[in-house]
């Protein structure tokens, strides 16, 4: 079992991950790294290495191997950067980013999504994540300023705050648009509350809590 979860591991990073443009050999490390079946649920254990998003509960989806991949390789860490995750649904991505930068903070509406994830990250060996059990949208504010932003959820807009939450030079990673075609975004804060916006690549997932489109009235 151990080395058919191995082969599983190596499987999903040179098969998936990397022929989907993911080249930085640190991502690359950090992702085969990182144990990934252990910050699934019990019940999708055999799926964790699978080209699929995973249900975590609350209509929330683990990420598709491919897509934390480019999500990572966007941001540039080197090692030294403070990061803002938004959305810690299992921890996993959060551990990913603990691996590739100096601390990362992780926000999320869900105590229990906070709760799990502070219990997966402890078991990994991660020290250098805080979880907070917040509203990030339109509530929590953060007491300093971000190198690299990461948002797991989709919004339909940008929330304005969150930019003034990134030093100048810091990047920020968003999906943003109208499922079922929506864009991961980089923007690059230029300095002087200037930003330069990247469209990545499409893919589909959940909106945030209060980040969904406006509903549509039909006369």
């Amino acid at each position: 079992m151990a080395m058919n979860i191995e082969q599983a591991r190596l499987n999903m990073v040179e098969n998936q991950v990397r022929p989907w443009e993911v080249l930085d050999a640190r991502v690359l490390d950090v992702i085969a790294r990182v144990r990934r079946e252990d910050f699934v649920a019990a019940e999708h254990r055999q799926l964790a290495f699978a080209d699929l998003c995973l249900p975590l509960g609350h209509n929330e989806v683990m990420m598709k191997p491919v897509v934390e991949g480019r999500v990572l390789q966007a941001l540039e860490l080197q090692g030294t950067e403070h990061v803002l995750e938004i959305g810690t649904g299992s921890g996993f991505l959060t551990a990913c980013l603990a691996g590739l930068s100096a601390h990362v903070t992780s926000v999320d509406i869900h105590a229990d999504f906070t709760a799990a994830a502070g219990q997966r990250l402890q078991a990994a060996g991660v020290s250098n994540a805080d979880l907070v059990t917040g509203e990030a949208v339109n509530g929590w504010q953060p007491d300093g300023l971000f190198d690299g932003l990461v948002v797991t959820g989709a919004v339909h807009a940008i929330p304005p705050r969150w930019l003034t939450w990134l030093k100048p030079g810091g990047r920020a990673l968003v999906i943003r648009g109208e499922s079922p075609v929506q864009h991961a975004t980089l923007l690059m804060h230029e300095g002087a509350g200037r930003y330069r916006e990247e469209a990545l690549f499409e893919t589909d997932l959940p909106y945030l809590s209060h980040a969904e489109p406006p509903p549509r009235f039909v006369f």
